[in-house]
């Protein structure tokens, strides 16, 4: 929280509105699922209500828990604001409603600054306890993937290799899935986020199998290709060519480099071997609380790699009519270099 006061105070306001639901978890500890907080000069004020006092007063450390009857966040919020006299406030433009924005503002007159990404500037590097949540979360997803090679066969729907999955995640105690369970196989391989159909798997075909879970708030984000029976020997290759561009990418990995210069590192090997215009997206993205935050490992990235940042690293060839393949990891910058933090196989596992 001092930190986030500091940043107020270098950008001249006087306060800020944090109504984004995994911000407010991490200035403050709170997991509830409604409620805001006001960030003040010398304070911070969580604002809730009655189904969330127990659980507020025992998580939120450092502030100052206000249980709002009724729901009435946006009638506290502006009382607060009020009271501490701020004239500049913030709000977090990508988060916060029109209607209660219009709330807000006439009930506290004053200028109001679209106040973008202040606190996910301050989630981009990982504390101790972040990545070790975040290790946990690989580990399980590492587990998974061992899971998914074991049960994946022959005419297994889609859908239905992404249930067994998600149910092992959950007994072997992940809290969530990360996002809906991507499986493309055959075709649907060529669809990046091809999430789990009723087509049934095919002998002869490659499966994209990219999932997350999550534990204490933080997740994993892991993607492998595998072959059920043997595949075209085009898409044999394809493998090799992300392979390899993953491996470069990884390589690339180190404090001071610019996120785009891994972006770089990756395209540039997959351009090399002709398949530049079937990879569309970027190299990666940052995870924690969220499955995507800061910073884009993009060909548009200007930011540079910090240690503590915690960044997948997934290139792909996606080619339509025929399939896809992608290889993705979830890496920790260091102060040395890289560490990859999820382990599963990369070699091309044939199953069936």
């Amino acid at each position: 929280m001092i930190r986030l006061q500091e940043r107020l105070r270098a950008e001249g306001l006087s306060a800020l509105v944090v109504t984004h639901g995994p911000n407010r978890r991490y200035l403050t500890g709170f997991t509830g699922s409604a409620g805001l907080v006001v960030v003040l000069q010398d304070r911070a004020v969580l604002i809730t209500d009655f189904r969330y006092e127990e659980q507020a007063q025992a998580e939120a450390i450092g502030v100052q828990v206000d249980i709002a009857a009724g729901g009435g966040y946006w009638d506290r919020a502006a009382e607060h604001l009020t009271a501490a006299g701020a004239r500049r406030i913030g709000f977090e433009a990508e988060h916060l409603s029109v209607a209660h924005f219009r709330l807000l503002s006439e009930a506290v007159p004053g200028e109001w600054v679209p106040a973008s990404g202040l606190v996910e500037a301050l989630r981009t590097v990982k504390e101790a306890g972040e990545i070790e949540r975040i290790r946990a979360a690989c580990r399980l997803a590492d587990l998974g993937v061992t899971y998914a090679l074991e049960m994946a066969r022959p005419g297994m729907t889609e859908r239905e290799l992404a249930l067994e999955l998600e149910s092992f995640l959950r007994r072997q105690g992940a809290e969530g899935i990360a996002f809906p369970t991507i499986v493309a196989s055959g075709e649907r391989g060529s669809l990046p986020h091809g999430t789990a159909s009723d087509r049934p798997i095919g002998d002869g075909e490659l499966v994209t199998l990219d999932f997350g879970v999550v534990v204490e708030g933080y997740v994993s984000d892991i993607t492998r290709t595998f072959a059920v029976g043997r595949p075209p020997e085009r898409l044999l290759e394809v493998y090799e060519v992300v392979r390899r561009a993953q491996e470069a990418a990884l390589q690339a990995v180190r404090p001071g480099v610019l996120a785009r210069e891994v972006d770089r590192a990756a395209r540039s090997a997959i351009e090399a071997a002709g398949y530049g215009p079937y990879f569309g997206h970027s190299t990666g993205h940052g995870i924690g609380l969220e499955v995507h935050e800061k910073p884009a490992l993009s060909s548009r990235s200007e930011e540079a790699l910090r240690p503590g940042m915690v960044v997948t690293v997934e290139p792909g060839i996606y080619l339509p009519g025929l399939g896809g393949v992608r290889i993705e990891d979830d890496v920790l910058v260091t102060e040395a270099g890289v560490e990859v933090l999820t382990l599963a196989t990369k070699a091309l596992v044939v199953v069936g």
